[in-house]
């Protein structure tokens, strides 16, 4: 028996043949995640931080190394007066007329009054020290009868003859330098340099007026870690007068 196909199914199964298959749907954007904006920094929140870091400032350690630029000095006018003419003893008031030498002082520091004794034994002219730290000191020596200088290491020698400190500075010392430097008048200076297990000393010394002045400069190593160069500044002051 012949089998009869309707036209509707032969239609229907020629469709399904041929569909085409529906289009794909078109691409989504992506999605942008937009950040939080950033709240406003008030003027008031500004200022108090500006407040906060001039307030950490201000309080920093005082171990910091002390800047000689923001230390303030004074000049002092040395005599060298012999013992029978110290200490107002018939000597001239005005210092600044009769001064034989100049150094600096830092403001704050203390002159002690050396004695007509120790005018006499080793030559001290004048003391000043730091009282908050009195081992931090400079001061100065001067002896008559030296017309120049001696080769740099027999000076040393004879200034530590006079200077117990000086000789047990230089026993223990890590090092000792010592130069010779001219002024810009040609003058001679030593320049000496002791670096000591318990202490640091800067020493000057030169010949002038038939004299032999000594400037010396004395700190504890901690002292000397922390104002060095306050304490260079008042070395490389020193000079003679005429």
């Amino acid at each position: 028996m012949a089998t009869i196909f309707s036209p509707s199914a032969l239609l229907s199964s020629s469709s399904s043949a041929t569909a085409k298959p529906p289009p794909p749907p078109p691409p989504t954007k992506p999605h942008l995640t937009i950040p939080p904006s950033k709240p406003a920094v008030s003027l008031a929140t500004t200022i108090a931080a500006s407040a906060l870091a001039a307030t950490i400032l201000a309080s920093s350690p005082s171990s910091l190394a002390a800047d000689s630029s923001s230390t303030a000095y004074k000049l002092y006018y040395g005599t060298a007066a012999s013992a029978a003419n110290y200490g107002g003893y018939g000597g001239n008031s005005d210092k600044k007329a009769s001064a034989e030498y100049t150094y600096d002082v830092p403001e704050g520091w203390k002159e002690k009054l050396v004695s007509k004794i120790q005018k006499g034994t080793n030559g001290t002219d004048s003391e000043f020290y730091n009282p908050k730290k009195k081992a931090e000191k400079e001061y100065l020596t001067f002896l008559g009868g030296f017309p120049r200088l001696a080769p740099k290491e027999v000076i040393l020698n004879n200034l530590a003859l006079s200077d117990v400190d000086l000789q047990d500075l230089i026993a223990t010392a890590d090092n000792v330098t010592s130069d010779e430097v001219k002024d810009d008048k040609g003058q001679v200076y030593y320049v000496y340099e002791i670096d000591g297990v318990s202490g640091h000393s800067l020493i000057s010394v030169t010949c002038a007026k038939n004299k032999l002045y000594a400037h010396f400069v004395n700190a504890p190593t901690p002292d000397w870690k922390r104002d060095q160069e306050t304490l260079r500044h008042i070395h490389q002051s020193f000079k003679t007068v005429g």
